[in-house]
C-alpha cells in the first residue's frame, strides 16, 4: 500500500484518487481467538453464518473528499461496489437491469446518503437477511443483534416483544421476495459448501 501511495503521489494523482480497502470474510482456524474488536472476540469465525464469519473490513480514503477519521454504521455490501463506482465516475447504470446495489458515494463524501435497510449472506444452503438490530435465517430463526457483533441473542418463536415482532415480519418479507430456496440446488457435497458447476455441466451436454 505504501508503493502505492506513493506512486500516487508522485504521479501527482493522489488527491483525485479514492483507495478503497475491502478484505475477504471472516478468519478461520486458530487465528480466529485473535480475531478481535477492541480487544473482545467476534461471534462465529470464517465458514459460518455468524457475525464473524460475515463482516469484513472496509476502509476507503479521499483525501480532500472523505472525511478521515470517521467510522460509519450505514449497513453496506459488496453489490454496493457498482453503483458506487459508475457513481463517481459519472456513469449511468444499465436501464433495464435490476441492480441490488446502492451507491455509497454520497457517504465517500462525507455526505448522509440512502444506506440499505439490510443486507443478505448466503453460504450453500444456509442464508440470512440482516438489519442493523435483527437477522433472520433459513431456518426462520431471528436474532437479536443489538450486541452484535460479540454477541447474537437467539429470540423466542412465541415473544410478544412488538419490535422483534415487527422485525420477523419485515425479514420474512425480504426473504419471501428473493426467495433463496428457489435457485439452483447446490449438489457438490452434503455440505453444500462446494458446489459442482451446474450451469457449467449443462452448457457442456448443449455443445
Amino acid at each position: 500500500m505504501d508503493k502505492l501511495i506513493a506512486e500516487l503521489e508522485r504521479l501527482k494523482l493522489r488527491e483525485r484518487t479514492l483507495i478503497v480497502f475491502f478484505g475477504d470474510n471472516g478468519t478461520a482456524g486458530g487465528r480466529a481467538a485473535r480475531a478481535t474488536i477492541g480487544g473482545r472476540a467476534l461471534s462465529g469465525a470464517k465458514g459460518s453464518m455468524l457475525e464473524g464469519g460475515g463482516l469484513v473490513p472496509l476502509i476507503f480514503n479521499w483525501p480532500g473528499v472523505t472525511p478521515a477519521g470517521k467510522t460509519s454504521r450505514d449497513m453496506v455490501d459488496s453489490s454496493d461496489f457498482f453503483p458506487t463506482f459508475a457513481a463517481l465516475a459519472g456513469a449511468k447504470l444499465p436501464e433495464k437491469t435490476l441492480v441490488d446495489g446502492r451507491s455509497l458515494a454520497p457517504q465517500f463524501r462525507g455526505e448522509k446518503g440512502q444506506p440499505r435497510a439490510w443486507a443478505f449472506n448466503q453460504l450453500a444452503r444456509m442464508w440470512y437477511v440482516r438489519e442493523a438490530g435483527w437477522k433472520l435465517n433459513e431456518k426462520g430463526e431471528l436474532f437479536d443483534m443489538s450486541e452484535a457483533p460479540f454477541a447474537e441473542k437467539p429470540v423466542p418463536t412465541d415473544s410478544k416483544e412488538p419490535a422483534a415482532i415487527a422485525a420477523r415480519k419485515r425479514l420474512q418479507g425480504v426473504l419471501k421476495e428473493l426467495n433463496p430456496a428457489g435457485g439452483i440446488v447446490d449438489t457438490g457435497d452434503p455440505s453444500g459448501r462446494h458446489a459442482k458447476n451446474v450451469v457449467g455441466k449443462k452448457s457442456r451436454k448443449e455443445d
